[in-house]
């Protein structure tokens, strides 16, 4: 249904393995039934929004009570849609989530490609998007939101890697952050640490 409308789609048959695709892939909008086997849908939506993931998310639910519908929003679902419902019901509030989630997004500008905040990526000028993991984003994002500075290694392992033993952590990420994005994404100061490059 979704993929009919053009919405590029990934299913999950049972809550496990949504929770997996929703904390590591980048998404937009995750729609959940709340009646999910292997973990309710309700418990999927708390472990997302604990784990900071910012996508918009649709309840679908059997349960259409006043306190079920209380309950999904604060679990942290943007919309709560009992059943049963019509089809052209839910693409309306997907379109309308869609939109929202279009409209919050947050861009850093990097040379001619875009971080994007929501999506915790980049795009590039060609089109094609690359998604980071969450140390690498946190660590581009704190290069990008201050290009002009040369951010040290001590202070980079304090904003991004608290609790790490060694700076070297910091070099590493810059690593998988030039194999992922091209060698001038970061810049290295020689004897001072890294500021954000160009792509």
């Amino acid at each position: 249904m979704f993929a009919a409308e053009g919405y590029p789609t990934d299913h999950a048959s049972d809550g496990q393995r949504g929770l997996h695709f929703g904390l590591t892939r980048s998404y937009r909008l995750i729609v959940v039934d709340r009646g999910l086997p292997g973990m309710d849908g309700l418990d999927v939506v708390v472990r997302l929004r604990q784990q900071a993931v910012s996508a918009r998310i649709l309840m679908l639910t059997a349960l259409g009570g006043t306190a079920d519908l209380v309950e999904g929003l604060d679990a942290g679902a943007d919309d709560y849609l009992a059943k049963p419902f019509e089809v052209a019901e839910l693409l309306a509030r997907t379109r309308a989530l869609s939109r929202r989630a279009v409209d919050d997004a947050e861009v850093i500008p990097l040379g001619s490609a875009r971080l994007d905040v929501t999506l915790r990526g980049v795009h590039l000028a060609s089109g094609k998007f690359v998604s980071l993991s969450g140390r690498e984003f946190a660590l581009i994002r704190s290069l990008a939101t201050r290009p002009r500075v040369v951010h040290s290694r001590t202070q980079l392992r304090g904003r991004v890697f608290r609790g790490a033993d060694s700076e070297s952590i910091v070099d590493t990420y810059v690593h998988y952050l030039r194999r992922k994005l091209g060698p001038t994404i970061v810049r290295t100061v020689h004897g001072l640490g890294y500021q954000i490059g160009a792509l």
